[in-house]
């Protein structure tokens, strides 16, 4: 709730204009100042001031909740028809929160992404959502051919009623900005388009590969990534519907090895089994993205076998699942997930062919499986 953006609290105009012409855009950012250096900063009145943080306050500090309460409101779920990892997942992808797919390119995260479109659409008596789905292709990998595969084979009695299959693809909403700028100016609009078109899923396919694009290192980039961590959150909280965005990796460096001063007695014997070990690569969005997210499923390949690592989530345990890629997409080999100890959950392994590009200034390494 800290990262709430201000101007959705519904703040007198006057008063939200100043916060934004300050560059305060979120309750944390405001919260972090005193009333008087707010008063300094903000050139306005001590009333308006504490007017303005009370407001602040009271929708970034939720009220208590009991269990049952919570219980009782919880969101549903968008099953993945993966068995094993819908077991999990306790349902499938969750509503209202980011759920992250990161791995190298080639691995399977648009695949992963096509299917989860089309479930989306899929009637509900088939398992679906009966909904729209906004689609943001980043890099022009959407296709609607591979799509309507998927669906032909894993939903052939669907597939094969004559309209249906036009009426599904008809609900799948597919937007290519071409820079973060354009895809920002988007966004106030998709948030309209998830009330107005029964919108029940919202991919971005890949917010990695947006940022990149800007060519801004450092803070800059920081704050635009913080900025839009914070309003896609929003949305999903806003809009109680699934998120999911895809991640891309990048070359880790030695000094990323041991970010802590307590980690700094071990730093020798770290690059030393860093050295030793097969994987160099970390989420190209770093540690602040990582923290935003409430699932992360890492798709990886070692040895010439393709796994689903669910690294991160509130209710299940890391666990590893084999798959491979069909004509009718993403396919399990086996339910009973590999329960995984230790940093090899989020390992990502240096397989296959790699192509180099820049991002914030380090080198990017994207390899396909």
């Amino acid at each position: 709730m800290a990262n709430k953006l201000i101007n959705q609290m519904g703040l007198p105009k006057s008063i939200a204009n100043v916060f934004a012409a300050r560059n305060i855009t979120t309750a944390k950012e405001a919260l972090s100042l005193t009333e008087f250096e707010l008063m300094e900063v903000l050139d306005v009145s001590m009333a308006q001031v504490t007017s303005a943080i009370a407001r602040i306050s009271e929708i970034a500090c939720p009220p208590y909740q009991t269990v049952l309460s919570l219980m009782e409101h919880m969101g549903g779920h968008l099953s993945t028809q993966l068995k094993g990892l819908d077991q999990a997942l306790c349902g499938g992808i969750p509503f209202g929160v980011l759920t992250e797919l990161v791995g190298p390119a080639g691995i399977g995260k648009t695949q992963f992404c096509l299917k989860l479109a089309l479930l989306a659409s899929l009637p509900a008596s088939c398992g679906g959502l009966d909904g729209h789905v906004i689609y943001i292709d980043v890099e022009s990998k959407f296709s609607s051919t591979r799509l309507i595969e998927i669906g032909a084979k894993s939903f052939p009695e669907i597939f094969h009623t004559k309209g249906l299959a036009q009426e599904m693809a008809g609900r799948i909403l597919v937007l290519r900005p071409t820079s973060l700028s354009e895809f920002t100016e988007s966004l106030q609009q998709i948030k309209i388009s998830l009330l107005q078109n029964q919108v029940k899923l919202l991919i971005i396919d890949s917010m990695a590969a947006l940022v990149s694009g800007e060519h801004v290192q450092g803070a800059t980039r920081q704050h635009l990534l913080g900025w839009h961590i914070s309003f896609i959150k929003s949305l999903a909280e806003f809009s109680r519907i699934p998120v999911v965005v895809t991640n891309q990796v990048r070359s880790q460096s030695r000094d990323e090895i041991c970010q802590y001063s307590f980690q700094a007695h071990s730093r020798q014997k770290t690059i030393e089994d860093y050295k030793g070990h097969d994987s160099h690569l970390v989420p190209a969005l770093g540690i602040h993205w990582a923290h935003a997210v409430t699932i992360r499923l890492v798709l990886d390949a070692k040895s010439g076998k393709r796994f689903i690592k669910l690294a991160k989530s509130p209710v299940s345990p890391p666990l590893a699942f084999p798959f491979n890629i069909t004509s009718s997409g993403i396919s399990l080999l086996t339910d009973d997930g590999i329960e995984l100890t230790g940093p090899e959950i989020n390992t990502i392994h240096c397989q296959g062919h790699s192509d180099i590009i820049h991002f914030d200034g380090e080198r990017l390494q994207y390899r396909a499986a």
